[in-house]
């Protein structure tokens, strides 16, 4: 398992996280919020509820179309509500039978628990990285959240994407509510324990897509949703560039900066939004939000 880094977290950190963006915004859906409970394993119990992932989905008996299947290009949380109110106008309270909940993957779980936690007075960000209990001895392309527990004073680890029948299919012994340190390693992290051969850059990814340049693509993808701008997992720009077999030395030891940053549990808030404000060049579109 990684080191477990932590950072002191800031009154203003804590207020940041409190409040949406653009991305997470539920606009003329805030409203519909109200119906979701207000402690964290009923709030998570009602997000599982309207949503369902893309790759399970045929485990609840559905084989999805592909115009329902497109549903996961939606990147804003205003328009994932419009959909899932569309497809049932039931309260977000009410649990949806498989075939009426949004379609989704794990990035969208994380956005909206974000958004819903937000919604009840818990700041919450979402983080992009692996997971390590889908597959032995595999680091997946995964996202969860962290939120404030107040009471505690420290960023808990949350997968809203794990349902119980998630559960109990990847036979977990422990709860994905409050997950322990190295059950999911952020980018920085994963980018990290490469460069310092304590793993194998070939065993992070999904599917046919692994190696370096997909651990540097959720490096950055993490910085980006530290500060507040969640892409989709496939998402490509300018950030990405170029290929890690085509960089220079100058530009590994930007990416080993970045990682830096963003690699710790609790990474350092002040430097977290400098690296972000200071370099234009790893801003995605602002279209995307559109």
């Amino acid at each position: 398992m990684p080191e477990t880094l932590k950072t002191p977290t800031t009154t203003a950190e804590v207020a940041y996280y409190l409040q949406s963006a653009p991305m997470s915004d539920a606009g003329a859906y805030t409203t519909a919020l109200t119906d979701i409970p207000a402690n964290v394993p009923d709030l998570v119990r009602a997000l599982q509820g309207v949503s369902v992932h893309i790759f399970w989905a045929e485990r609840y008996g559905l084989h999805l179309s592909e115009e329902r299947q497109k549903e996961v290009q939606i990147r804003p949380v205003q328009p994932k509500l419009a959909r899932i109110l569309a497809l049932d106008p039931r309260p977000l309270n009410c649990t949806r039978d498989p075939q009426t909940r949004l379609v989704c993957n794990c990035r969208d779980f994380s956005l909206l628990c974000a958004t819903f936690l937000r919604s009840k007075g818990i700041p919450a960000r979402a983080r992009c990285g692996f997971g390590t209990y889908f597959m032995p001895n595999h680091y997946e392309d995964h996202w969860v959240v962290q939120y404030w527990q107040e009471s505690t004073q420290r960023w808990v680890w949350l997968d809203a994407q794990i349902d119980d029948l998630q559960h109990q299919v990847l036979g977990m012994a422990w709860s994905t509510l409050d997950m322990p340190s190295g059950a999911f390693i952020t980018g920085g992290q994963a980018w990290h324990l490469c460069r310092q051969g304590k793993a194998n850059p070939e065993d992070f990814g999904i599917f046919e897509w692994h190696g370096w340049d997909f651990i540097k693509g959720n490096l950055f993808r993490d910085l980006l949703a530290l500060n507040k701008f969640e892409v989709l997992p496939w998402d490509m720009w300018q950030a990405l560039e170029p290929a890690y077999d085509q960089a220079t030395q100058e530009q590994i030891n930007w990416f080993d900066q970045v990682a830096e940053v963003t690699r710790h549990d609790t990474p350092d808030f002040a430097h977290v939004k400098a690296l972000f404000s200071d370099h234009p060049e790893v801003h995605a579109s602002a279209e995307w939000v559109k």
